[in-house]
Formats: C-alpha cells, sequence, structure tokens
C-alpha cells in the first residue's frame, strides 16, 4: 500500500490484509466505537490467548462484527488487531489513544 498524505477522515485508505485476499476500511472499527460512545480497551492478544470481553479485540473476532468474524488474516497469523489498527486510527486523527505501559484505551474523537 502507498501511503498518500491526502488521506482523512474522510478520504480513508482503502487497506488489504497482508495476504492480500480481503478489503476493509477502518470504518467498521470506528462505527462501533461511536456505537461505544466512550473508552474502549484494547485488549490486544495474540490468536492462541482469549480476548477480554467488550475490548477492540474481542470485537474484532466476533461473529457479529461486519466481516462476521477475524478481521482478514489466514489462521495461525491474525490477532492482534487492537495492537495496530489503533495507532494507525490515532495517526489520522479519527480516535484518541491512551499510552499507559498496559491496559490501553481508545475513543472515537
Amino acid at each position: 500500500m502507498t501511503a498518500s498524505p491526502s488521506r482523512s477522515k474522510d478520504n480513508p485508505w482503502k487497506l488489504k490484509t497482508p495476504p492480500g485476499t480481503s478489503d476493509y476500511t477502518i470504518d467498521d472499527l470506528c462505527a462501533m466505537l461511536k456505537q461505544a460512545g466512550d473508552w474502549v480497551e484494547l485488549g490486544g492478544a495474540d490468536e492462541q490467548k482469549l480476548a477480554k470481553d467488550g475490548s477492540v479485540e474481542a470485537w474484532a473476532r466476533s461473529e457479529a462484527n461486519p466481516l462476521g468474524g477475524w478481521y482478514g488474516l489466514k489462521k495461525g497469523l491474525r490477532g492482534r488487531f487492537a495492537v495496530y489498527l489503533p495507532p494507525l486510527m490515532e495517526e489520522l486523527g479519527l480516535c484518541e489513544v491512551e499510552h499507559n505501559a498496559k491496559n490501553n484505551r481508545m475513543r472515537i474523537i
């Protein structure tokens, strides 16, 4: 993916998963955060570990999310959605992310 400085909340990056098999935007996570209305714990965890209920990571793995399950990576290489997407969203000015040693949260701006 070639990053473009003109990308913004109104002109989001259209992303592909690492294997290039699925497209996604970060609008799904923005909508979830907006619906939550306040801080949501990140809960980043490897695939082999359970994600904390109510966290961004749990949402990214839930069959109730817009993709109906894991966000885009093949089994064995997935997980840690809540580690990688929040900093990107923060850089784009879409959310606030805490930067504590652990138990960080994010919220929509």
